[in-house]
């Protein structure tokens, strides 16, 4: 361990002196030389109390004039966004491979662009002719984008640095930018929590609004360090299904507005379209109603989706082994399902194959779908439809009892708009001017008696 140094100060003038002796020799006055409390080499070489520059506190409360936030064009984009691009705020979006992420972004470039904006897109993964092709495919080659293909973060600020910040700055993507001050590869995690510091420093000292594309690891979580997430403003997340024709975009932090808001959009031939009623991609067309499906109205942020849930049941032969296959829901909670119908409700799933699925690739996540994913279980044990025009949703517990879910009124209004008759949910919601007629279950035996006792 590194050895203290000692120090002496004078009482009288305030020089330091490294050895005691009997007189200053600064000020000349004797015995006045004191030995200072011993601190390490350490906290003497980090010493970050002294030294630099005053900072100006600004009062909270003192009027100021806020940013405007700035319209995408498209409104899935901005209702994602909580409104609109914040200016100087930095957006990370993720996605798979393939998913639209470049497209989506080039279709909102050209949008702010024509409207008299500046806009910059510079391309780590594709050569300026590639966007071009990409562009005239979408319709919006006539956009006036300044592109370019680079990598290098130092010639992209020095180039910014020559003129106005421009309003919007695209870096697709940050995991083929590479700064030269710093060791390692293009994709490191080093150079790419570097060169997103750099371009975050300029988004926020310029007033440009920054968005970053992100490469994902095979789990679905952006590539490179975590921190990466904690530095930007507003992380975002591209999903969907490559067979399906969907996209969702998810709002997986934002400093600006409300988590948790989604976008949804459907490739097509020309580019992503928006979807103003996506409960329409999730529902089937049928009219007449099958035995093992089931309709929950999901909610995401504040916007409802009735999504279809489908199950099948198929007997074996005694001596084989069940199988379970979940998609788009959580396998384990499926599992808990089960246990509850066969342990409080008397019904046996030992001997059969079970299988679910989430109808066009929706994914769930909300708890208020336990009771949708029971009523298509069980309608699909007994081979018996639900009511038709019906919609479930609730929690339901260990004991058996479901339990209230929030924003039940919204759920039943948003199922009367499309035409459903029925809502089936705890005891306790709030339906308020829903026109569904609605029936409260307090336990899960009393869905059991609804489906058993239904023609």
């Amino acid at each position: 361990m590194a050895k203290t140094k000692r120090r002496y100060v004078c009482a009288n003038c305030g020089a330091v002196s490294p050895r005691w002796q009997g007189q200053c020799a600064d000020c000349g006055e004797w015995n006045t030389l004191t030995e200072d409390a011993p601190a390490t080499v350490f906290s003497q070489k980090h010493d970050l109390s002294s030294g630099g520059r005053g900072i100006e506190f600004v009062p909270l409360n003192r009027p100021a004039e806020l940013p405007v936030r700035k319209s995408t064009g498209l409104a899935e984009f901005d209702r994602a966004l909580g409104g609109g691009i914040v200016p100087g705020s930095a957006v990370l979006m993720g996605g798979d491979p393939g998913i639209g992420k470049s497209t989506l972004l080039l279709q909102t470039a050209a949008t702010i662009a024509r409207g008299g904006n500046d806009v910059v897109y510079v391309s780590g993964e594709e050569a300026a002719g590639q966007v071009r092709l990409r562009a005239q495919r979408l319709g919006v080659a006539d956009a006036p984008i300044r592109l370019a293909s680079e990598t290098s973060v130092r010639d992209i600020l020095t180039t910014l640095g020559q003129g106005d910040p421009p309003a919007l700055l695209i870096i697709d993507s940050i995991q083929t930018m590479h700064s030269d001050t710093i060791e390692g590869a293009p994709g490191t995690v080093s150079q790419v929590r570097g060169c997103a510091l750099e371009l975050i420093r300029y988004a926020k000292s310029s007033g440009a609004a920054l968005v970053l594309v992100g490469h994902v690891t095979k789990d679905g979580n952006i590539a490179g360090p975590r921190v990466l997430e904690h530095m930007v403003d507003v992380v975002m997340s591209f999903e969907g299904e490559r067979s399906h024709q969907y996209r969702i975009l998810r709002a997986l932090k934002n400093r600006f507005g409300a988590v948790d808001e989604i976008g949804v959009f459907a490739m097509a031939s020309g580019g992503l379209d928006e979807v103003s009623n996506p409960s329409m991609l999730f529902l089937s067309g049928r009219d007449a109603p099958l035995a093992g499906s089931s309709v929950f109205p999901a909610l995401e942020g504040t916007r409802p989706v009735l999504v279809e849930i489908q199950a099948l049941i198929v007997r074996l032969q005694s001596g084989a082994t069940p199988r379970r296959a979940v998609v788009g829901w959580d396998n384990g909670r499926m599992a808990m399902l089960l246990a509850v119908l066969e342990s409080r409700c008397g019904l046996n799933f030992s001997s059969a194959e079970v299988y679910l699925n989430i109808a066009g690739g929706y994914r769930l996540s909300d708890p208020a779908a336990d009771l949708a994913v029971a009523a298509a279980l069980v309608s699909a044990l007994a081979d018996k439809p639900l009511p038709d025009k019906s919609a479930w949703f609730g929690e339901v517990s260990l004991s058996g009892e479901i339990r209230p879910v929030a924003h039940s009124e919204l759920r039943l209004r948003e199922a009367g708009k499309l035409g459903f008759a029925r809502g089936y949910g705890p005891s306790d919601a709030k339906t308020g001017s829903s026109t569904v007629r609605y029936t409260g279950l307090g336990q899960l035996a009393n869905l059991v008696d609804q489906v058993m006792g239904s023609q």
